[in-house]
């Protein structure tokens, strides 16, 4: 994976975010880059949620955010954006998570959060107490709960915190992020979880992390977003690579479809995501990107039945779910290409003619969605 280092006048820092213990180790907090000033990030580009925007940007949807802090003194976030008391950021993974969720439109720079209208509520976090962070993040109503920090080791306080948390209508999302072979992250890997996976530009996995559990993916690496110890000044962390951040765009998605279409369920949610997602050339689940790359837009305006079930749902095919056709866009958007096999001129139209060919043209059951992954 490339690692690049970004220095600025405000700090020469490591683009890898550092766990907390690391940070610790070193002594050393999380720090701007600087102010982000360069062209849109290729996340984001990706995503295109200023496409959505006309549609829904989450208003009426609170995302909890689960990490040891969020430090809401950051030009980004809207006035009583942030929720609750949001704490100083040392590790700074809830700050940067938290402005790919939902960090406010600036003229100073061009990014922004996936979904600028939500409510973000900092729980603070640790792996070592998860469960009762979900069950605060529950409690409090958040219809969309990120795990910023997953934890290796998996408990039934945990299970049951997540089941408690879909009961109450909580959609939970955490990162499936490990980046040794063969381990497992938590709650990612837990029953009722929205399990992420990261990949680059060129679509290829971050994490080592791998399994039937991870169900879509999104961008893990070259990121940027907002940072910690801004002091109130419009201040970003790039270029960022950190698996566990990939969880913070689905969760950005979720709000604005949870915002778009209020009565869905937690797993309706869920299912609009995966259905929606650009699926692998081979229609299969893949191990490390489950059934596909983020489709923001698709997720919220797609014509969906309300019995509808998720691709590899028992007795149903993949995408069997009938015709997926995205509303036409409110405005035609900018064609932006990409490296790799992401290579997308005009995501967002590409995705919706492709889809709508498939869905009028064929009743396959796999060749109804393009690909976008190497076979």
């Amino acid at each position: 994976m490339k690692r690049i280092l970004a220095v600025t006048g405000v700090c020469a820092a490591l683009t890898t975010l550092t766990p907390l213990a690391h940070a610790q180790q070193n002594s050393q907090c999380a720090n701007p880059s600087g102010r982000y000033a360069g062209g849109v990030p290729w996340g984001q580009k990706l995503v295109d949620p200023a496409k959505i925007w006309p549609l829904t940007t989450g208003t009426g949807q609170t995302v909890a955010v689960l990490a040891p802090g969020v430090d809401g003194d950051n030009g980004q976030f809207g006035p009583g954006q942030i929720l609750g008391n949001a704490d100083a950021d040392c590790d700074g993974r809830g700050t940067v998570a938290a402005g790919i969720v939902g960090a406010q439109k600036s003229s100073a720079t061009t990014f922004t959060g996936i979904a600028p209208g939500v409510k973000l509520l900092p729980v603070k976090a640790d792996p070592a107490n998860l469960a009762a962070a979900i069950d605060t993040a529950a409690q409090a109503k958040a219809g969309v709960i990120l795990v910023a920090v997953p934890s290796p080791v998996d408990s039934p306080a945990l299970t049951a915190a997540v089941a408690g948390a879909k009961e109450r209508g909580s959609v939970v999302i955490a990162p499936a992020g490990a980046t040794q072979q063969g381990a497992r992250s938590y709650p990612a890997a837990t029953p009722g979880v929205l399990a992420v996976g990261s990949v680059n530009q060129a679509g290829e996995p971050v994490q080592q992390e791998s399994g039937d559990y991870i169900r879509i993916s999104a961008p893990g690496a070259d990121l940027v977003s907002t940072s910690a110890d801004a002091n109130g000044q419009v201040a970003h962390r790039y270029l960022i690579s950190d698996p566990s951040l990939a969880a913070a765009y689905v969760a950005g998605a979720a709000a604005l479809v949870r915002a778009y279409h209020p009565s869905l369920t937690p797993d309706q949610v869920v299912t609009r995501l995966l259905l929606t997602a650009n699926r692998p050339a081979s229609g299969a689940q893949d191990p490390k990107r489950g059934w596909g790359m983020l489709d923001a837009y698709a997720a919220v305006s797609a014509q969906i039945p309300a019995d509808a079930t998720p691709p590899g749902a028992q007795g149903k095919s993949a995408g069997s779910a009938g015709s997926i056709i995205p509303a036409q866009a409110a405005r035609r958007p900018e064609s932006d290409t990409f490296s790799g096999v992401i290579a997308v001129g005009g995501v967002g139209a590409a995705v919706v003619a492709g889809i709508a060919v498939a869905a009028v043209r064929s009743g396959r059951k796999r060749g109804w969605r393009p690909g976008r992954f190497k076979a």
